[in-house]
């Protein structure tokens, strides 16, 4: 487990749309662009092998990308190079930042300072939610997914932890970007999984109105 003495003041920043990682989550990632290839290459040779994984934001007229205020650091735990270059990596979800602002530099990649402070909670252990009732939550999320017409191993979500359960759900359910970030901005694991229940009651309801968590 990392410490708040381990975390850097400067990190390279992936702002990948729709793309959501989590403290303790883990973020399969297929990196390919040359500028991201140096990212990796570069994130190797620190001792943290941190990068923030950051929502952009249009911006009308805008050459580049306006980034979120907050977002999320990975550890790169996992990766393999297949035969034609391309990377195929593992984040594991350390601790949210807020951005404080771009470095320039000669990277061909962005880099951000960043603050640690707000999410200090983020470095301890597993975090609970008292008010969880499995139940009706995976009643909705049957509805949720046989709407969507999505898959899953509905054994393994009946045995998973809170924390794991309310994550995983919030990074792989097909949210809008800007759904992903109102997740990600959640203070604590039990309001993460009131705007994951909202948001699903919301896609219901706009399907066909009627479906609604009792």
């Amino acid at each position: 487990m990392m410490k708040r003495a381990d975390l850097p003041d400067t990190i390279p920043v992936f702002p990948l749309p729709g793309a959501l990682l989590l403290p303790r989550a883990r973020l399969p990632l297929h990196i390919f662009e040359p500028r991201y290839l140096q990212m990796l290459d570069d994130t190797m040779k620190t001792s943290h092998r941190l990068i923030g994984m950051v929502q952009p934001r249009e911006v009308p007229g805008g050459a580049e990308k306006r980034l979120h205020a907050i977002g999320c650091a990975g550890r790169l735990t996992g990766f393999s190079e297949t035969e034609d270059g391309r990377y195929m990596v593992t984040l594991s979800g350390i601790s949210r930042f807020r951005v404080v602002a771009e470095v320039q530099g000669f990277a061909p990649y962005r880099r951000c300072s960043v603050d640690w402070a707000p999410f200090t909670r983020d470095l301890g252990g597993t975090e609970d939610d008292k008010g969880f009732r499995r139940a009706p939550f995976l009643d909705l999320l049957g509805r949720y997914f046989a709407a969507m017409e999505l898959s899953t191993d509905w054994g393994s979500l009946k045995e998973a932890e809170e924390e794991l359960l309310i994550n995983s759900l919030s990074m792989l359910c097909p949210f809008d970007p800007e759904d992903k970030q109102a997740l990600l901005e959640a203070p604590s694991l039990e309001t993460r999984r009131e705007t994951l229940v909202t948001l699903i009651e919301f896609a219901l309801r706009s399907g066909d109105g009627q479906e609604v968590m009792q």
